[in-house]
């Protein structure tokens, strides 16, 4: 019984190890709030993400009152894990919200591809890309910190 746990921990233990840097980002595609699909390119140079409704609220915050196209512009995406969100409550009330928005937010219902990048709950995770690989990484539990982040991100 104890090497059947300490095997699962093990394999557990390797999934969310950190990623280094210059590691390539496994390949995904998820759809948006309005149903369009995004698969990750070698374009995106920040991929910001929220394991819950507070880092997603810090988002929101830090976003308000920015021009459509702002992310884009910063080649920045938004992903938000929403797995844990009802789905009447996610397809009835948050996503309809969600396309007043002026970002993209990029939906992961099932909770497939946000796990592969650990985040405390409450935080955006922050991460930077270049060429599809992995540079660095910072969190952000401050609205206003995030928004100054983003601004100084090279259009």
């Amino acid at each position: 019984m104890k090497a059947c746990w300490v095997l699962m921990l093990g394999l557990f233990s390797s999934l969310v190890m950190a990623m280094e840097p210059g590691e390539r980002l496994a390949p995904w595609t998820l759809l948006d709030q309005f149903e369009q699909s995004y698969t990750l390119d070698d374009q995106l140079q920040v991929l910001l993400v929220a394991r819950d409704m507070e880092g997603a609220e810090l988002v929101k915050a830090a976003l308000q009152g920015k021009p459509k196209g702002y992310l884009e512009q910063r080649h920045a995406l938004f992903l938000a894990d929403i797995s844990r969100m009802p789905r009447p409550v996610a397809s009835l009330f948050a996503v309809p919200a969600m396309r007043d928005y002026n970002y993209r937010v990029l939906l992961d219902r099932q909770s497939r591809v946000a796990p592969r990048y650990p985040a405390a709950a409450a935080t955006v995770l922050w991460l930077d890309l270049r060429a599809g690989r992995f540079l660095a990484q910072r969190s952000f539990t401050d609205a206003a910190t995030l928004a100054a982040a983003l601004e100084q991100a090279v259009p």
